[in-house]
């Protein structure tokens, strides 16, 4: 790894990432929503990205577009990427998903636990970083604004340089 990267790592490597999505309902107000909650879970203040409008991928045929954000949050002591995805998973219900066993369905909030530090895991619950965090625009460009410099367990290249050298055709909208 660089040492730039490095030691811009460091600064961020007590963090968590979450990528925020919603294609349902007012899904602006209810990714605004879920971030003032993330927020209450931080020890720290959050950083927040943009808001984007982003086209379904990978989701079924006529999947509304998803409004996406990506936040990092300071984890309070005694907490794991375990505990932390259980505390999601609890949001999205609040927030009125269902989980109906189809893939990408449309979901009034998606919170996808991205990176927990340095940590990694590979379970049936949780893989850590998120395995297809590195190759999805609408993670990387909300990704880039907050931590460019940050290098993601098992990656090489810092944020900027994976979304730079993205091939994918993904269009975004920065939202104001």
């Amino acid at each position: 790894m660089k040492a730039e990267a490095r030691s811009a790592n460091s600064s961020v490597e007590s963090l968590a990432f979450v990528a925020l999505g919603s294609n349902l309902g007012d899904a602006v107000q209810n990714v605004r929503a879920a971030i003032q909650r993330l927020a209450e879970l931080s020890a720290a203040p959050v950083r927040v990205s943009s808001l984007w409008r982003t086209a379904p991928v990978d989701c079924p045929p006529g999947s509304p577009p998803f409004v996406n954000a990506l936040v990092a949050l300071t984890p309070r002591p005694g907490e794991t990427p375990e505990s932390l995805l259980l505390k999601l998973q609890a949001l999205e219900c609040e927030f009125g998903r269902v989980r109906t066993g189809a893939r990408n369905a449309p979901r009034p909030l998606d919170l996808d636990l991205i990176a927990f530090g340095d940590e990694t895991r590979c379970t049936a619950a949780l893989t850590l970083p998120h395995p297809r965090a590195h190759l999805r625009r609408f993670v990387l460009q909300p990704l880039s604004e907050i931590a460019p410099d940050l290098v993601l367990p098992g990656q090489t290249r810092t944020v900027a340089e994976l979304l730079a050298a993205l091939g994918t055709t993904e269009r975004l909208e920065r939202l104001t």
